[in-house]
């Protein structure tokens, strides 16, 4: 609701000096709140109209005052309809600000964003995982590192952000940063949170973002196939790191766990599923979604395989999970010893279990986001794209079909 404002000349007789002249004052006052301003006018106090805010008379001292009066008056209200223009809201602090000439401090981008993240660091472990905190910090120091590239400041007056600022910064982070088109769209929709904050508290009039079209391309959803699946899980290792690497990395292609659902795995999400069999009942870290996951004979037996180790007893967790690091860099080692050249990371056993495991068995595609803890029905339908066993297998059946209606 727009505040209003409203304004009195008044004579202050409680400031008549010597020689009994008393100082004209206007008075503003917003939404109840009102301050006291000097006109530096000095009138004898019988010659001043309570009733009217004005001098008496038409002598040409009158003349000269109230003209006066009148220009003040036409100034304050200059001030406040500039005020409701820019959207903003009408205080008595902000209307002294501009009465006086007193610039307003910018507010700038930087400083936004830090807040930002020193409040979301704050709720890590609450409404935040850590692995988004971090994501957060990288992305405002690629923001301040852009700021540098571009304008040679650390910071910027957030009223500088426009179109223009936003696709100098998607081609700073693909030309400068090397960074790929959806990974440059990923910190740019980091960015625009910092942005829709700055427009919700009314310090940035227009979204910047807008008419901004932010997509990602598809990628393909690489996974093991059945041989590469079964040549890992066959293979005995001379390094026990390597084996126990193995293990863990079969457990999550069985499981659809990521990294850091499988790191964190308690003895305790091991539940009774309502076919008496047992299931995996987790909260993803990612997502915040609950997964509950039948536990298949193969993943069963690698987790009565360490349910003893010293890691697992000692910590209460299922498996003995190392670094995402080095569980990277020894999966590598597993790649190359089984003939494998695919790229093989942690994540890759996840879209195993998405395509090799389940999608390519039969298993329902709603099924299966339940399981990988998905959102979105659409995130899974991507896996779905790279099944070409299912596909043959369900236009073979149709074949079938339309064979025996046609005989």
């Amino acid at each position: 609701m727009e505040k209003r404002m409203s304004m009195i000349f008044h004579a202050r007789k409680s400031k008549a000096t010597k020689g009994n002249l008393v100082p004209i004052y206007l008075r503003v006052t917003i939404s109840g709140q009102r301050c006291e301003l000097t006109t530096k006018q000095l009138i004898s106090e019988e010659k001043w109209s309570v009733p009217t805010g004005k001098v008496k008379g038409t002598s040409t001292e009158a003349k000269a005052i109230n003209s006066f009066l009148d220009t003040l008056q036409g100034k304050a209200h200059a001030i406040h309809r500039d005020i409701i223009q820019e959207g903003k809201t009408l205080s008595i602090e902000l209307f002294k600000d501009r009465w006086f000439g007193i610039a307003e401090k910018p507010i700038m981008l930087m400083e936004v964003f830090q807040e930002h993240n020193y409040k979301m660091e704050k709720l890590v472990g609450q409404d935040y995982a850590y692995g988004t905190f971090q994501r957060y910090q990288t992305s405002l120091q690629h923001t301040r590192d852009f700021l540098m590239w571009k304008f040679k400041e650390n910071d910027i007056d957030l009223k500088k952000l426009n179109f223009k600022f936003i696709t100098d910064y998607e081609f700073y982070l693909k030309s400068v940063r090397k960074c790929g088109h959806n990974s440059t769209m990923k910190y740019l929709a980091n960015f625009k949170k910092i942005v829709l904050i700055c427009v919700k508290n009314d310090w940035l009039e227009k979204d910047p973002f807008f008419a901004y079209k932010m997509h990602k391309h598809e990628v393909d959803r690489t996974a093991l196939t059945e041989k590469e699946l079964s040549d890992i899980v066959n293979k005995k290792f001379a390094a026990d790191r390597l084996n126990q690497v193995r293990d863990i990395f079969i457990f999550c292609c069985y499981t659809g766990l990521a990294y850091a659902d499988v790191h964190k795995l308690k003895r305790s999400e091991i539940v009774d599923g309502i076919d008496g069999g047992k299931w995996l009942l987790i909260k993803r870290q990612k997502t915040e979604s609950r997964s509950s996951i039948p536990i298949l004979p193969t993943a069963m037996n690698l987790l009565k395989r360490y349910e003893d180790h010293p890691q697992c007893v000692n910590k209460g967790q299922l498996l003995p999970v190392l670094s995402n690091q080095k569980m990277n860099s020894y999966l590598k080692e597993i790649a190359d010893q089984c003939g494998i050249v695919k790229n093989i990371t942690f994540h890759l056993a996840r879209h195993t279990f998405a395509t090799t495991i389940t999608l390519s068995n039969g298993v329902p595609i709603e099924s299966v986001s339940k399981m990988l803890g998905h959102r979105d029905l659409k995130t899974t339908q991507l896996y779905a794209k790279v099944v070409d066993k299912k596909i043959s297998h369900d236009m073979n059946k149709l074949k079938e079909l339309l064979g025996s209606k046609q005989s």
